[in-house]
């Protein structure tokens, strides 16, 4: 069973930094495609970063130049790396694995951009 715990969230200034952790069990993230998605209050969600078997990273244009995924896989752990935070920036961010060409998500946790 795959399971996928998200973690690092919080209130951050405009401007400011977070890094999100997503522990995950049941599967090695070194096999497969990771990602991150986030959800804003009235809004669809949205496909802000990944990163495939080889290490290619991709990114929305909404965060590119500002966020970085990586991965570790002797801890079987993804990051994000979340620089220059905007207040459109709050969301709850979600972890995913894909298996089979569909994502499963964690449960997510909340980041909020404010002053």
């Amino acid at each position: 069973q795959v399971q996928l715990v998200e973690s690092g969230g919080g209130l951050v200034q405009p401007g400011g930094s977070l890094t999100l952790s997503c522990v995950v069990s049941g599967i090695r993230v070194s096999f497969y495609s990771v990602g991150w998605s986030r959800q804003a209050p009235g809004k669809q969600r949205e496909l802000v970063a990944s990163i495939n078997i080889a290490g290619r990273t991709s990114y929305s244009d909404s965060v590119k130049g500002r966020f970085t995924i990586s991965k570790d896989n002797a801890k079987n752990t993804v990051y994000l790396q979340m620089n220059s935070l905007k207040p459109e920036d709050t969301a709850v961010y979600y972890c995913g694995v894909r298996v089979s060409g569909t994502f499963r998500w964690g449960q997510g946790t909340q980041v909020t951009v404010s002053s």
